[in-house]
C-alpha cells in the first residue's frame, strides 16, 4: 500500500511536470503566432482597402462655380485595390445654411439645405495617367421647388443629375493637366434650338494646376481653367461661348495643435465670366 502510494506520488509529480512543461511549451507556441501576425499586420500597414475622409468647409467650390455659399460638411468613403490602380466611391456634402428656392405652385421661397451624394471611380494607368468617371447627383431643393426626388434619373431637364468623364495627366511631378467631359447633356448642359429641341453641348473643362513654392509643411498651388463646346455655343459653365471661368491659386498648411496636425486649405477663385471672387476655406477633419 505504501509502495503503490509513493507510485501514484511519483505519477502525479511527474504528470504535474508535464502538464507544466506543456503549458510552457503552449504559451510559447502562442507567443511565435502572434509574433507571426504582428509582422504581417506590420507588411501590410501600408495598404488599406478602404478609407474615410471628412472635410470642413466655409463655402463648397467646384470649376469655377460657387456649388454652395454657406458652411458645410463633405465626407466621402471609397475602396482602394491594393495596386493602388482601382479606386471606386461615395462623395457627399450636406449644409449648415440654406438657400432660397422658389416653389412651382406656389411661386414662393421655400429654404432648401444643400444635399449631394456623388459616386466616382477613378482608374490609374501609371503614376502620371488616369481615368475618372463621376456621377454628380446633388438634389438640393428638388423637393423644395415641387419636383418628385428621383436620385437615379438623369433626365437632363431635371437639372440635378450628371455624369462627366475625366483624364489626368502629370505633366511634372507639380503640374497636372485635366480635362473633363459632360455626358449627354446632363443636367441642363445642352442648347434650345429655335425648333424647341434640346441639342447636347458636351461641355468640356479643362485645368492646369501647378505646385510653384513648398516650404516644409505648407505649399501653393496655381490653377487655370477653362470650359467649351465643339457643338453648341452654350456650354454648361457659361452664358454663352466657352471662356475662362476658374482663375486662383491654393495655400496648403498643416497647423499643430498639440501633437495632432490639422490640415487646411485656402482657396482663392475668381470666375472672370461672372466677375466673382471667392475665398474658401478648407479643414480636413480626418
Amino acid at each position: 500500500m505504501k509502495l503503490a502510494f509513493q507510485y501514484l506520488k511519483q505519477k502525479n509529480i511527474f504528470t504535474s511536470k508535464l502538464n507544466m512543461k506543456s503549458l510552457f511549451v503552449f504559451a510559447l507556441f502562442l507567443l511565435a503566432l502572434q509574433t507571426m501576425n504582428a509582422q504581417e499586420n506590420n507588411s501590410k500597414d501600408d495598404y488599406q482597402a478602404f478609407i474615410i475622409g471628412g472635410h470642413l468647409k466655409n463655402m463648397h467650390l467646384w470649376h469655377g462655380s460657387v456649388v454652395h455659399p454657406g458652411a458645410m460638411i463633405a465626407t466621402s468613403i471609397e475602396y482602394n485595390s491594393k495596386n493602388k490602380k482601382f479606386t471606386f466611391g461615395f462623395w457627399g456634402g450636406a449644409s449648415f445654411s440654406t438657400i432660397d428656392v422658389e416653389n412651382n405652385a406656389t411661386g414662393k421661397n421655400e429654404s432648401a439645405y444643400y444635399k449631394e451624394v456623388s459616386i466616382y471611380t477613378k482608374y490609374r494607368f501609371s503614376d502620371v495617367f488616369f481615368i475618372e468617371a463621376v456621377s454628380h447627383n446633388n438634389y438640393t431643393g428638388v423637393e423644395e421647388r415641387g419636383d418628385k426626388l428621383q436620385f437615379w434619373s438623369y433626365d437632363k431637364t431635371q437639372g440635378y443629375n450628371f455624369v462627366d468623364v475625366s483624364f489626368g495627366y502629370n505633366v511634372t511631378p507639380n503640374t497636372l493637366l485635366y480635362l473633363a467631359t459632360i455626358v449627354n447633356g446632363g443636367s441642363g448642359d445642352y442648347e434650345i434650338q429655335t425648333d424647341g429641341s434640346l441639342k447636347n453641348s458636351w461641355t468640356h473643362y479643362f485645368e492646369v494646376q501647378s505646385k510653384v513654392w513648398q516650404k516644409k509643411e505648407a505649399s501653393l498651388s496655381l490653377f487655370v481653367g477653362g470650359a467649351w463646346s465643339f457643338i453648341t455655343d452654350k456650354t454648361f459653365y457659361t452664358n454663352n461661348a466657352g471662356n475662362i471661368i476658374n482663375v486662383g491659386a491654393t495655400l496648403s498648411k498643416n497647423v499643430n495643435i498639440g501633437t495632432y496636425k490639422l490640415p487646411i486649405g485656402v482657396t482663392t477663385m475668381w470666375n472672370p465670366e461672372q466677375e466673382k471672387m471667392v475665398l474658401q476655406l478648407d479643414i480636413a477633419l480626418f
